[in-house]
């Protein structure tokens, strides 16, 4: 698909220029807004995890705070408390990367101990510069978010003058710090944030103009599963019940230039992105 990317670190490999690759989420919260709760238990997301390696992931992607418009941050030993164990649990019965979704480097340091494998910082290493270090003395891949503000205000009326303007020249920044840190270019990868810091416009222009991002010269993460975006395109339904919505978001996202998807339901994602690649192929 001529997408040029591969991340290569340790004894893991993923392959992001013959097909998107597949994030499946594990919300170890009681709060997040499409499933807190639901896999709260260590024993319930780690089971969850194995069902989503089953499903297909490429990579996993756990996280012990809930990022939710509006959500208020959580200590780190209380966030540590969620995500060890079950980091610990799937790193010796999954033979996926795993990603912890942190942005304290004590959270991360732990993790990577217990197995992780990938840092997911949705501060980009603004709420804790010792990430970026962490990130470069371990040697795994690094994903930097662009996020205007923090969750507790980020959705109190997110203005921008020039929307791919403001979020590529924030995530050029963001690489420039953790190349600055020690971390190697090719494990950096890049997020623009969709529902962070976003009105329900600027989502549907992140994804239509994703291809501009790409000019940034690192693989692109984007993760529009459930998100309130689409909840609004289809009149206000739950977040449960946007599966096949966010299907169409992750289709529009890989034709845009996404590298990795970032989704809930991994088996939809995994069809809809197979029949994506092909059509891909044949078109160039």
């Amino acid at each position: 698909m001529g997408r040029g990317f591969h991340l290569q670190w340790g004894r893991w490999t993923l392959d992001l220029e013959t097909r998107p690759q597949v994030m499946g989420i594990i919300n170890v919260t009681p709060d997040s807004f499409s499933d807190g709760g639901d896999f709260f238990s260590q024993g319930a997301a780690i089971d969850q995890g194995l069902r989503l390696v089953e499903a297909g992931a490429d990579l996993l992607d756990v996280g012990g705070e809930s990022t939710r418009p509006g959500a208020e941050r959580v200590s780190e030993a209380q966030e540590l408390d969620r995500v060890a164990g079950v980091v610990a649990g799937l790193a010796g019965r999954v033979d996926v990367p795993i990603s912890v979704d942190t942005y304290k480097s004590g959270v991360a340091e732990a993790a990577l101990a217990a197995g992780a494998a990938i840092i997911n910082d949705i501060s980009a290493g603004r709420f804790d510069p010792r990430l970026l270090e962490l990130a470069a003395s371990a040697g795994v891949p690094l994903i930097l978010m662009h996020m205007k503000g923090e969750p507790h205000n980020m959705q109190k009326n997110p203005v921008y003058d020039d929307l791919i303007g403001e979020v590529g020249s924030f995530l050029r920044e963001a690489v420039v710090r953790a190349l600055a840190a020690g971390v190697k270019r090719d494990l950096i990868v890049l997020d623009p944030g969709i529902g962070f810091g976003k009105t329900f416009d600027h989502n549907l222009i992140l994804i239509n103009r994703l291809k501009e991002l790409t000019r940034l010269g690192q693989p692109l993460l984007v993760g529009p599963s459930r998100k309130a975006f689409l909840g609004h395109i289809l009149g206000g339904v739950p977040p449960k019940d946007r599966d096949v919505a966010t299907a169409a978001a992750v289709t529009l996202s890989a034709y845009h230039g996404a590298h990795i998807l970032r989704v809930h339901d991994v088996r939809l994602a995994r069809e809809v992105l197979a029949v994506t690649a092909a059509v891909m192929r044949e078109h160039a």
